[in-house]
């Protein structure tokens, strides 16, 4: 069963050791760099950032980190600003192909719809164009793809899903 563990002193650097497959690297942030700016992001007090480790069991599998309103780019529109996004989302290499990321997705919606960070009406995350293989995974799940895009030129799509 999927259940969920804040960052602790105890687990922080059996997370920051999780990775996923070399051709998965470009199209996720090292586990350490989303800590480093879940802990910015607080520190800055504009945004609710719940980084935590995804344990299958007793087993540590993956990260995730669920936000709440800006995540401090500019020009973000009303969507980034007034929903829940999952900002990110890994399992780790040894523990892919066996059902745990969609596994995950439930607990991590789930966790969304109990509203942790105060009440809204989507969940929101973001993907690398050349990522087909994650978009039609979202999509399969019910995210709507939407007109957003995060970054520049290159940037990420947006889907979204109704809490």
């Amino acid at each position: 069963m999927i259940r969920f563990e804040e960052i602790t002193n105890k687990n922080i650097w059996k997370v920051c050791a999780l990775e996923p497959f070399e051709n998965q690297k470009e199209f996720v942030a090292e586990n350490i760099q989303s800590l480093a700016e879940a802990y910015a992001t607080r520190n800055e007090g504009n945004n609710n950032a719940l980084p935590l480790a995804v344990y299958n069991d007793e087993i540590l599998i993956g990260f995730v980190m669920i936000g709440k309103g800006t995540v401090g780019n500019e020009e973000e529109s009303d969507l980034i600003k007034e929903n829940y996004s999952l900002w990110r989302l890994m399992i780790d290499q040894k523990y892919q192909g066996q059902g745990l990321g969609k596994q995950t997705m439930d607990a991590a919606v789930s966790l969304i719809r109990t509203f942790p960070c105060g009440e809204a009406q989507n969940v929101w995350l973001s993907y690398e164009p050349e990522n087909t293989r994650a978009r039609d995974i979202y999509l399969k799940y019910g995210f709507v793809e939407t007109s957003e895009m995060c970054g520049s030129v290159d940037a990420a799509r947006s889907v979204t899903l109704t809490l």
